[in-house]
């Protein structure tokens, strides 16, 4: 009985050795957020974003938006971030940064107020040249017109630069 024992958990850790050995030389890449990155690509680099939008002028939207796209591939990449041209790289401009009056009421005043912020952005990706691309990313938040606009700016550009942040990424990374 003590022999079919020893056998069983024999052939037991042969099997379990077997598949560990062979899973060895598999490369699984896997992400929570649904990126799908080449091992190849090891680095990533964002240039700075001008601002070159007409009209209300944030002095700080440049480094914030810069900031923001590096912030968003630290926490959910593990290429290194570098100076100068990585693997990836990302660049552009701010191109629109203004509000306008929306749902106008009885007495033709607006009821709504709608921020909006464009950022074009261009992709560049020198293992996979095919994924490159140029593109214009807009996203905007109306508030109410009674309220002033300053008041209420910093946290609707947070709101506006996270979005916008999460669809370069997608763009980039989720080929949805």
């Amino acid at each position: 009985m003590k022999k079919n024992n020893y056998q069983i958990n024999f052939v037991s850790l042969l099997l379990a050795c077997c598949l560990f050995a062979s899973l060895a030389g598999c490369k699984i890449s896997y992400s929570f957020t649904g990126a799908s990155i080449s091992p190849e690509i090891k680095t990533i680099s964002v240039q700075y974003f001008p601002n070159r939008s007409r009209g209300v002028v944030n002095p700080s939207l440049s480094q914030d938006f810069t900031d923001a796209l590096k912030d968003r591939f630290k926490a959910q990449t593990s290429l290194e971030l570098i100076n100068g041209i990585g693997d990836v790289n990302f660049e552009g401009e701010i191109t629109n940064y203004s509000t306008q009056p929306m749902a106008i009421t009885g007495t033709e005043r607006a009821a709504l107020t709608r921020f909006t912020i464009s950022i074009m952005v261009k992709y560049s990706n020198i293992i996979d040249p095919e994924g490159n691309f140029d593109a214009t990313f807009s996203r905007y938040e109306d508030f109410e017109s009674s309220i002033d606009f300053s008041s209420v700016e910093a946290d609707l550009v947070k709101k506006i630069l996270n979005q916008i942040t999460e669809d370069v990424f997608n763009r980039a990374f989720v080929n949805w």
